[in-house]
């Protein structure tokens, strides 16, 4: 009886835990949908993108999705614990067995499919550069949307410094970058000053290393999650079983 009760205790945190990330994540989710300002948006008002470009701009609908996952799949867990329900218990289990199937399928379709990704980037980084020569320091919109970016990121230009040139803004601030583009930021950024400083790249390497860098945490947490839901899934087994047998 105590290992039992141990076991429900258990199921209850873990899915009070799933729980309170699924709200958070929907929230998150909510946010970028309501919120015009944010990334996506920029990446939707770039002109030529690539069409396949609008399946990543729907991550807002997907981030929902996976909040309303997460919450259905905690309240399952935490009701069937506590009333120690069947039901619940084992609908909890194929939800969750459903999950990690399509995580399984997902990682296989992520590295069969990773050079069609590698060509999508390539053309969306086309797409970008022009978008820069063509409305950065004419459109407020890209423009600021633009400096958000570089600001946040402390990167200049989706490849480099040399996206600007050309652009309305460069050629109206006698061939001045934007002042992110240099470190000293009191002083006009010119072609000297973005020789000089090679602290700065683009935007684009910048994300690109950080996730390189960080590919053994992605891993990682990856099989963590996997592990966890593989015990979830065994311990509405056992605690489906346990009632089962208890109410023979």
């Amino acid at each position: 009886m105590g290992c039992f009760g141990f076991l429900k205790g258990m199921m209850f945190v873990f899915n009070g835990i799933i729980f309170l990330a699924g709200a958070a994540i929907l929230g998150v989710g909510i946010w970028v949908k309501v919120d015009s300002g944010s990334i996506l948006t920029f990446l939707g008002k770039i002109e030529n993108a690539p069409a396949e470009l609008n399946q990543v701009l729907n991550v807002g609908y997907l981030l929902i999705a996976i909040g309303l996952l997460l919450l259905v799949i905690g309240f399952l867990g935490c009701c069937g614990a506590v009333r120690e329900s069947k039901c619940m218990l084992l609908l909890f289990f194929i939800i969750v067995l459903l999950v990690f199937i399509a995580e399984v399928a997902g990682a296989v379709v992520i590295l069969v499919f990773r050079p069609l990704a590698d060509e999508l980037f390539k053309k969306f980084g086309t797409a970008a550069v022009q978008n820069i020569k063509k409305d950065y320091g004419k459109n407020p919109d890209i423009t600021g949307l633009w400096n958000t970016t570089m600001t946040t990121l402390k990167c200049c230009g989706f490849y480099n410094a040399s996206d600007f040139v050309d652009s309305p803004y460069y050629n109206n601030n006698k061939n001045q970058y934007p002042s992110q583009c240099c470190s000293n930021m009191n002083n006009p950024c010119n072609q000297t000053m973005v020789d000089s400083d090679t602290a700065i790249g683009g935007c684009f390497p910048k994300i690109k290393q950080l996730i390189d860098d960080n590919t053994v945490v992605i891993v990682g947490v990856a099989l963590g999650i996997a592990a966890l839901e593989i015990c979830a899934m065994a311990v509405s087994m056992i605690l489906y079983c346990r009632i089962k047998s208890r109410g023979a």
